[in-house]
């Protein structure tokens, strides 16, 4: 059974009262609806089309809802499929009296895009995907949306749209702008057949055969892992380091990473199954009351029922403010944080969430997201494994089978754990999240029997993303989820040496070195009495045993020790600068390399995405393009890590040495002025690598969301007091 879309309530209709539009676009609309008849034809069968010109041009002419699907390019895995899921949504917006229309906006592959220029291009892609929409909207003057979300930038550059399309909407007295956003199915993780396996098994005990037994341990380590497109940058860096020390041949290694790669992705698309930033978008959007349960979760696209069952529930939507983009987003920012702390979600997204705000007319920065990320204890409840059989895919099958119910799980359990979640908030069912929970069924994560994911007790009482300051540098965030406690342990309150790149390139080709330790001690990069002093403050109990060894000696014992703390500092990686790229490659050659993995960090003013493991610092600001602290580092500086105390500083190196503690950073600066300059050089020369038209300038920093000016400038709202909430009259 159909629902019927009221009329929007608007005194401008320029359908009305401009022909041109009634001319045109009457046939894109038949032409999209004979497409998804096509398209959908065993399904339709016998159903005769009602669609004429004629009656297109009524309903455009009497303001009926014009609903926009929006979909992504099919050059990205998770756009696969969207000619199924834009028919469905197409044919049962007409049936309901709406007016379909279609368009799709790129979407850039972040994995595509690891480690090549197109780095510089994702994080601008959300604000060029935002702007695309914004005009689009505007341009043909539609009402709503339905919006099948992706992965990556493409997400929240739409969420960021449509809030912002619903504030100028209001602003302009019109109707509000409403929409419910369809994330892409879950796309299931390859499996490494069989006969590959053994061969890669059989490579990892020549491995140890030869004595590279650091081959052997890491090629195992990376056999564990689900399949994904991730799993590359891991195979590439230990099968090329079994090549150089010929283990392996040139051909074998081309071979292995082809077979590989044919086995990974599945041919119906889909967001990957790590927890990356598109399935950390697809559980925000959802703590954000802008999804419909019954597309949340899926491994494969979704059917007609469910579909259905988004679109009907535009109805109760239109024309109603409390249902407008803006206010669902920021009457959900509580509960969309606590979600993406609790779930373990992407760093990236820390940004995404302020732009969101921003692009929807709030006042709200980085320390808004902090305050509320840390107004309560966030417990860790998402029991994420990529080696133990609890990916992404397996969560949707959890909730498929009917054992749960996605993120209404886990607002739920946050509830049961002491987190105030705001139950009378507006969600895109047309009911507020209270009427959701009141419904029981399959809510709890108790579930799940085996090998749960969402949980109902915590791993541990802490999670998510923390702001972190110092005094070189005004904020930057590091991911504690994607960190162990005996991680925090092992960096927590230690002093730590700067190892300093200027960009990415070179901290790579550095960073793949497996003898990059070995260089470090051999050229003494690090001051002998430094190195004492680090002892003694790192690890105290070995100072007395090792306080008389040589240079060398000293070095190696603290690298077994773990006493010796390395901070990779990669710079110029800011907005501005560079694009802000991920600095997921540089972690992962860390990650391969077992003696630097267990004492360094990475600190960067680039960004991080979801699927970073380990101690890893970034979005620092001010960027080293606009002067930042990060601009004036060298090797051989001394930093003062204080993770739980959300600090990290700048040791005077003198004091340190004489066994005190003293932070002064500004006299190094002032003393670094004509290095400064040098690198800022660097800096502009090598900017002109990203065109000129997608370069970032006229934008404010990481801890404003990285959005135009005029954007920041616009948000004027208070997001604790300007939100409209819905009336039991409203819902009934």
């Amino acid at each position: 059974m159909t629902v019927k879309y009221p009329y929007i309530e608007n005194k401008v209709n320029p359908y009305r009262d401009n022909v041109q539009g009634k001319a045109n676009e009457p046939i894109c609309v038949a032409g999209l609806l004979d497409r998804s008849k096509q398209i959908l034809s065993t399904e339709l069968k016998g159903v005769q089309p009602d669609w004429t010109l004629g009656e297109i041009y009524d309903r455009l002419h009497n303001n009926a809802p014009r609903i926009a699907i929006i979909g992504g390019s099919p050059d990205h895995p998770a756009h696969i499929m969207d000619f199924q899921t834009i028919a469905r949504a197409a044919i049962r917006i007409w049936q309901n009296g709406g007016v379909p229309f279609q368009f799709s906006t790129p979407v850039m592959c972040d994995g595509t895009a690891q480690s090549n220029q197109g780095m510089s291009y994702s994080l601008q892609s959300r604000n060029a995907v935002a702007q695309m929409v914004v005009n689009q909207m505007e341009a043909h003057s539609y009402h709503g949306a339905f919006v099948i979300q992706g992965c990556d930038k493409q997400p929240l550059g739409v969420v960021s749209a449509l809030a912002h399309l619903d504030r100028i909407r209001r602003h302009r007295n019109e109707a509000p702008f409403i929409a419910t956003f369809a994330p892409a199915h879950v796309l299931k993780g390859g499996t490494i057949p069989d006969y590959l396996f053994a061969e890669l098994e059989e490579v990892a005990v020549n491995a140890e055969a030869s004595g590279a037994e650091d081959i052997a341990y890491d090629l195992r380590d990376a056999l564990a892992y689900i399949l994904q497109c991730s799993s590359n940058t891991a195979f590439q860096g230990v099968l090329e380091r079994a090549r150089e020390r010929g283990i392996i041949s040139k051909e074998q290694h081309e071979d292995y990473e082809k077979r590989l790669a044919v086995a990974t992705c599945d041919g119906q698309g889909g967001v990957c199954a790590f927890n990356g930033t598109g399935n950390s978008s697809r559980h925000l959007v959802a703590g954000m009351g802008l999804v419909h349960p019954a597309l949340e979760l899926l491994t494969a696209p979704p059917t007609q029922f469910e579909v259905n069952q988004a679109v009907d529930s535009l109805a109760i939507m239109i024309n109603n403010p409390v249902f407008g983009v803006a206010n669902i987003m920021a009457a959900n920012i509580k509960n969309a944080i606590r979600i993406h702390s609790a779930s373990g979600g992407s760093t990236n997204l820390m940004m995404h969430i302020v732009a969101g705000m921003l692009y929807g007319g709030y006042k709200f920065d980085l320390w808004d997201y902090d305050q509320i990320h840390h107004e309560v204890p966030i417990p860790d409840l998402f029991n994420y494994s990529l080696t133990e059989g609890r990916d992404i895919f397996a969560l949707a099958m959890q909730c498929c089978s009917g054992q749960i119910r996605g993120m209404d799980t886990l607002f739920y359990e946050l509830i049961q754990n002491g987190v105030p979640m705001n139950l009378e908030a507006p969600t895109v069912t047309g009911s507020t999240w209270a009427e959701r929970l009141s419904e029981k069924h399959e809510l709890s994560a108790l579930g799940v029997k085996e090998n749960p994911i969402i949980l109902s007790k915590p791993r541990r009482l802490f999670s998510g993303v923390d702001v972190i300051k110092g005094n070189f540098f005004e904020s930057a965030v590091v991911k504690i989820s994607g960190m162990t406690t005996d991680q925090l342990d092992t960096f927590d309150k230690k002093a730590s040496f700067v190892l300093f790149y200027d960009n990415e390139e070179s901290a790579n080709a550095s960073l793949l070195d497996e003898n990059l330790l070995d260089k470090i001690k051999k050229n003494k990069e690090f001051n002998y009495d430094s190195m004492l002093a680090m002892l003694k403050q790192n690890a105290l109990e070995k100072y007395d045993q090792y306080k008389a060894l040589e240079y060398d000696q000293l070095f190696e014992k603290m690298v077994e020790e773990g006493a010796l703390k390395i901070s990779i500092i990669v710079s110029g990686q800011g907005p501005e600068a560079f694009g802000m790229p991920e600095m997921f490659t540089p972690m992962q050659h860390i990650n391969a390399n077992r003696k630097l993995k267990r004492i360094a960090t990475l600190i960067s003013d680039g960004r991080y995405s979801g699927v970073t493991y380990g101690a890893a610092i970034g979005h620092m600001t001010p960027e080293a393009k606009n002067g930042g602290g990060i601009l004036y580092l060298q090797t051989g500086d001394v930093l003062y890590l204080e993770l739980r105390s959300k600090k990290i500083e700048f040791l005077d190196e003198t004091e340190f040495q004489n066994g005190r503690l003293s932070f002064n950073f500004e006299d190094t600066k002032n003393a670094r002025q004509e290095l400064g300059e040098q690198r800022l050089l660097k800096i502009r020369e090598r900017q002109r690598l990203v065109a000129a038209s997608n370069r970032m300038a006229g934008h404010t920093d990481a801890a404003n969301g990285v959005v135009p000016y005029a954007v920041a400038e616009d948000a004027v709202f208070d997001f604790k007091t300007d939100v409209l909430f819905p009336v039991k009259e409203e819902l009934a």
